[in-house]
């Protein structure tokens, strides 16, 4: 099987890597690993991006020691690739340069937590899933939640959101302050724990959303939530996608402070169904989700219900055990590989697309008419709360046709979602596999502004080079 279009950027200098290789494996022993199964590892691992691996894997356990594997990498011009739990969609772990990959399953500890002001200090080995069982007990959580127990540090990395995005905003919203190993090795610090500050600038909102390009995240202060309490989750059928997609429209307008509202299409329950073990009728659907107090959720349930009927939705099915909402949520967690098991022999293509709230009706049935013109199989998943959808398409590889019709709708769907003033990535971030939109997006000024940046940041070129631009 052929992988697709894995761009082939020069390699850096072989000399320079096994003096580093060398240079590493005197000051950390047997935490550097060279073997082939290791390195591909550390190359993508969720697109059908060829898989370029580093030249060596390390594990660091400080941000002492992410500072000297830096500097020793700048004086050689070797690049350098954090990473997480390799669950990136757009081939942000690659090494299409080679290079030492940071692997930072050690540094996975809870530094702090201060519950009495909602934030908590963590290190970037830190999944998400880890740290809220950390913190259950002191009546907090942290809200973000990407479908893969990713790491924080890789979510600030990608700008990541999920499901909750809708209420508690994404992961800009959510970071407070970070420390961050730059380019030639020092350590900066970019806020401190404080709510808002407008002291110089936004230091924190430039490195989330970079993929690693601008520095090494070591340390980050998050935002937490209190634990509500009441939530209510449920399902609700609709008769197509497009009434879903407009339920959920007056839901957001009427002011309705829904937690989580999540569409999927009939061939995605389908694949939901077979994979998790439900019986959710195979019709278009809304996950929904209300957080606050008994009385405020009994209230919001009862508008979303008015609403939905309003589309002929319904009826709504509650899940009210605890158990219940965490098997509905699991399932739409595991959309992702419930579409994989569809269609056997294919490979995954994981991508989205957002545009304003208004528009959201009109992007995704003209999106669904697009796939079946295109005759592609792309179940359709989405936080639509706020406008940002998902398809999950599985491609065959050894069908040079549809590899064509595949790369011919991707463009399109961007080519749609810019043309409704939206984005061409609502959360994957861009990686190697949206490079070609940023500059129809964000235009030749805003565009030389970030590579002005990165040059000033990276001047060696050494971070996570090949990633969001060709610099």
């Amino acid at each position: 099987m052929v992988m697709v279009e894995a761009r082939e950027d020069v390699r850096c200098d072989r000399k320079a890597v096994e003096a580093v290789i060398a240079a590493l494996a005197a000051r950390v022993g047997n935490r550097l690993v060279t073997s082939q199964a290791v390195r591909e590892q550390h190359g993508h691992t969720l697109t059908w991006i060829g898989n370029q691996p580093p030249d060596a894997v390390v594990f660091p356990q400080t941000t002492a020691e992410v500072q000297e594997i830096v500097r020793l990498c700048a004086a050689e011009r070797v690049p350098v690739i954090a990473f997480g739990t390799g669950t990136s969609l757009e081939g942000q772990v690659n090494a299409p340069r080679g290079g030492i990959s940071l692997d930072f399953r050690d540094m996975n500890r809870l530094i702090a937590v201060h519950a009495e002001d909602l934030d908590c200090v963590v290190e970037p080995g830190m999944t998400r899933k880890r740290l809220n069982e950390l913190l259950h007990d002191q009546g907090v959580f942290f809200p973000i939640d990407p479908g893969a127990d990713a790491s924080l540090g890789g979510m600030a990395a990608t700008r990541a959101s999920g499901t909750n995005a809708v209420r508690y905003g994404t992961m800009k919203d959510n970071v407070l302050a970070l420390k961050v190993v730059l380019a030639d090795g020092e350590v900066m610090t970019t806020a401190r724990r404080a709510k808002k500050s407008a002291s110089g600038y936004d230091l924190t909102r430039l490195i989330v959303g970079s993929e690693g390009t601008l520095g090494i995240i070591t340390e980050l202060t998050l935002r937490l939530a209190g634990i509500p309490e009441a939530i209510s989750s449920g399902v609700c059928p609709f008769p197509s996608v497009e009434a879903a997609c407009n339920a959920t429209i007056l839901t957001i307008q009427s002011g309705i402070p829904v937690a989580r509202i999540e569409l999927l299409d009939a061939l995605q329950v389908r694949a939901c169904n077979l994979h998790s073990k439900l019986e959710l009728p195979e019709t278009p659907m809304l996950f929904v989700e209300f957080h606050g107090t008994e009385a405020g959720v009994a209230e919001q349930s009862q508008r979303f219900g008015d609403i939905a009927a309003e589309f002929g939705g319904g009826p709504f099915d509650w899940a009210t055990r605890a158990e219940d909402r965490s098997r509905l949520w699991q399932a739409r967690h595991d959309a992702y590989w419930a579409a994989r098991g569809m269609r056997p022999g294919c490979y995954p293509l994981a991508t989205d697309v957002c545009v304003p709230i208004s528009r959201l009706a009109e992007c995704v049935t003209e999106t669904q008419r697009d796939i079946a013109a295109s005759r592609l199989f792309a179940p359709i998943v989405g936080h639509v709360g706020d406008g940002n959808f998902h398809l999950s398409m599985m491609v065959n590889l050894e069908d040079e046709a549809e590899v064509a019709r595949t790369h011919a709708f991707l463009e399109r769907l961007v080519e749609r979602a810019l043309a409704m003033d939206g984005t061409c990535t609502g959360e994957h971030g861009i990686g190697q596999g949206k490079m070609q939109y940023l500059l129809s997006e964000h235009g030749e000024g805003a565009l030389a502004a970030m590579c002005a940046v990165k040059r000033a940041l990276d001047p060696l070129g050494i971070m996570n080079p090949g990633k969001i631009f060709n610099l």
